[in-house]
């Protein structure tokens, strides 16, 4: 042995960090997927009938998707074998092949783990195709990111996806208790801090044990309170991604809380998009869409109020700016809601691209030639203001177009006494042209 090597005994002797001493050895030990590795969740069933296939494990990170990969090859007498896809290429990925091969002829199948795996790019992707389909690997590849986007649908047809979840809090007192028998003491912690130490991590498991190695490292000779461990501890970051699912999930919840007059859950998503980092820009934008898309002109003060918001926001800036919007939010939750414009808008652009050549009528086109007034146009033309009730009733559709009804307004708000008007008029119109 030389002065580089390294015994069994030396790395026994070697710090390892407390997430890896307490990764579970069998899969009945991971803790919080229940609702896969349970007897009738896919996993489970899928070990039960000894018919494993390619996978995709979708979860935040911290949840177990390495851990669960890896024992999964235990309990398929898989050999395991792991690349990340921030640092493969083409060439690692044809090497990686190529021993599977071998592996295989000699009898012995491999579960290829691809860490990351949203990361490769298309042709990476379509790499994996032949070897999963001839059964060269078993793929199980993890990821943070929405499968739906991030990977190709010629994987994804080819492998089941598995989504993870977030550790809840009885899954962290769990994994709180163990790592206090792995390190044969307490924490120095009151109940309120241990509390706020779960919160710290997130749902993330990882996070967690290595938060708790940290407060176990301290020296102290009563247990600390939360504001006392608060000082020592810097609280995680959010976990937030400005351009991946995180971003269109959040902004998701928040639109629907709006839409669904939910002023106290539409405030917590706005704010839990401000804490993560979101320009309030982007929020402003779409709240403006929330006003025109959502409530229109069953409150047509909402779109005022939006745009009110914006140039405040503009004029102020970060933080005082962001009230403004908040503001706007609480307004919008509690508008009166329609669609109508939204829909009507919709019907129109459908008819529009159906009839796109359709000219209008003669009667309300402009005739400054007499070339064009010879050929009809303006003939015919009522002015509106000459006419009963200032209402001409004449048919502004191109000839041969069924009168459409796209505007149907709601019985709610402003669009109350909007309703009663194109009701008028809807009357007076029949009169009009059936005289």
């Amino acid at each position: 042995m030389d002065l580089f090597d390294s015994s069994p005994v030396a790395e026994d002797k070697a710090h390892r960090p407390l997430a890896d001493r307490l990764r579970p050895r069998k899969l009945s030990e991971v803790i919080g997927q229940d609702h896969l590795l349970g007897p009738d969740g896919p996993l489970g069933a899928m070990l039960a009938a000894g018919s494993l296939g390619s996978l995709i494990l979708w979860g935040p990170p911290g949840v177990g998707k390495t851990t669960i990969a890896r024992l999964l090859a235990d309990e398929t007498d898989l050999e395991f074998v792991q690349i990340s896809a921030i640092f493969s290429g083409v060439a690692d990925l044809k090497k990686v092949f190529e021993a599977a091969k071998m592996r295989r002829r000699a009898g012995q199948g491999t579960l290829l783990f691809v860490d990351e795996i949203h990361r490769f790019n298309k042709a990476q992707q379509d790499s994996f195709l032949p070897h999963m389909e001839d059964g060269t690997i078993l793929l199980v590849g993890a990821t943070t990111e929405n499968p739906s986007f991030a990977l190709n649908a010629a994987v994804l047809s080819r492998a089941q996806v598995l989504v993870l979840e977030r550790l809840e809090v009885d899954s962290m007192k769990l994994l709180a208790t163990r790592a206090e028998e792995e390190l044969d003491r307490d924490l120095p912690l009151d109940a309120d801090a241990r509390q706020q130490l779960m919160d710290m991590a997130d749902g993330d498991g990882r996070a967690m044990l290595n938060l708790i190695e940290q407060v176990a490292a301290w020296k102290v000779d009563t247990p600390l309170t939360a504001e006392q461990m608060g000082k020592r501890l810097m609280r995680r970051a959010t976990q937030y991604d400005k351009s991946g699912d995180q971003h269109y999930n959040l902004i998701s919840a928040l639109h629907k809380s709006v839409r669904g007059s939910d002023p106290d859950a539409a405030m917590y998503w706005y704010a839990r998009m401000l804490e993560g980092g979101e320009d309030p820009r982007y929020l402003a934008r779409r709240l403006t869409r929330m006003a025109v898309e959502d409530i229109a002109l069953a409150d047509p003060q909402a779109l005022t109020i939006c745009l009110h918001a914006w140039e405040a926001y503009e004029r102020l800036g970060s933080p005082e700016g962001e009230l403004a919007l908040a503001e706007a939010v609480a307004y919008l939750a509690l508008a009166p809601k329609s669609n109508a414009s939204y829909v009507a808008y919709k019907a129109a652009r459908k008819l529009a691209k159906s009839t796109g050549s359709a000219p209008p009528p003669k009667h309300i086109l402009n005739a400054p030639t007499s070339l064009m007034e010879d050929i009809g146009y303006g003939a015919g033309y009522q002015y509106d203001h000459d006419a009963e009730d200032g209402f001409s009733g004449q048919n502004y559709f191109p000839d041969g177009v069924e009168r459409p009804d796209f505007y149907q307004p709601v019985e709610r708000g402003f669009e109350r006494d909007l309703k009663k008007r194109k009701e008028y008029f809807a009357k007076l119109r029949a009169k009009r042209q059936g005289g």
